[in-house]
């Protein structure tokens, strides 16, 4: 997941920096081909593919079906757990308790299909996926195959216990933007809510006594969550919230423990 994490933020930083330099080539290239009326196709980038920058505007303002398949909205953040409204676990869930520095959050979406209603109002429907890894505390062990969510406690000492669940998730985003700084590059303001549908739970274990052992489940986790996110950023970062409104497990007496997450976003187009 580490070689993923950081493959996936050198993909977003390369094509960050693409987008730019096409951006900034845009104005001086020479290569383009005239339709007469004044509209110029040339290489350019973003929302308008190929349309030079001084028909952007003129265009942008007119409404128009957007998306395709991506690779964009890279949240990599922290998770927490809240229990009945708490960050503090209650006794029946203590088992759950977990080091939040290593407790994480990690989506993106693939693809995209919205409706540009002018150069700063979008609205879009997205799919993609995410995961959730809560790094426990305790040397425990999920059970799984189990009709709710239990666990034993071990007699070895754990230097990794990992409890994971992936889902993939459909965000409908409402997306506000200003309008092109001098360096091209805008405010952002995108919310919307989501549901997901769990594609699996994982526990991941590191010991001496047992080395590396993977064991996957659905552990109980809610095969269907619905939500909600905010991102606020400038160019292409971001940071962002998300709330998880349904229960995190299905089964009693975690009922009541739900989750959010937080971080940084990188591309937001």
């Amino acid at each position: 997941m580490k070689t993923f994490i950081l493959t996936a933020v050198l993909v977003s930083g390369l094509t960050f920096l693409a987008g730019s330099n096409a951006q900034a080539q845009q104005d001086s290239t020479k290569k383009t081909i005239n339709y007469g009326k004044n509209i110029t196709i040339g290489i350019g980038g973003g929302d308008n593919g190929f349309i030079s920058r001084k028909n952007q505007d003129s265009i942008a303002s007119k409404g128009r079906f957007v998306g395709g398949i991506t690779f964009t909205r890279l949240d990599i953040g922290f998770s927490k757990l809240i229990d009945n409204g708490s960050f503090t676990l209650s006794p029946q869930n203590e088992f759950l308790d977990y080091k939040a520095g290593k407790t994480s959050h990690l989506s993106f979406d693939v693809v995209q299909f919205g409706y540009r209603f002018n150069s700063n109002f979008k609205i879009y429907l997205a799919g993609g996926f995410d995961w959730t890894h809560i790094r426990l505390k305790d040397d425990i062990t999920i059970q799984k195959n189990t009709p709710e969510l239990s666990y034993v406690t071990e007699d070895i000492e754990f230097s990794k216990n990992r409890f994971s669940s992936s889902y993939v998730h459909v965000p409908l985003n409402f997306e506000l933007r200003s309008k092109e700084d001098k360096h091209g590059r805008r405010f952002y303001a995108v919310a919307g809510p989501e549901i997901a549908f769990l594609l699996g739970g994982k526990v991941k274990q590191i010991s001496d006594e047992r080395g590396k052992v993977k064991v996957k489940d659905d552990y109980n986790f809610a095969p269907f969550r619905y939500g909600g996110s905010l991102r606020l950023g400038y160019g292409s970062v971001a940071l962002f919230a998300k709330y998880y409104a349904s229960d995190m497990f299905e089964s009693a007496p975690q009922k009541e423990v739900k989750n959010m997450a937080f971080g940084i976003t990188l591309g937001l187009n």
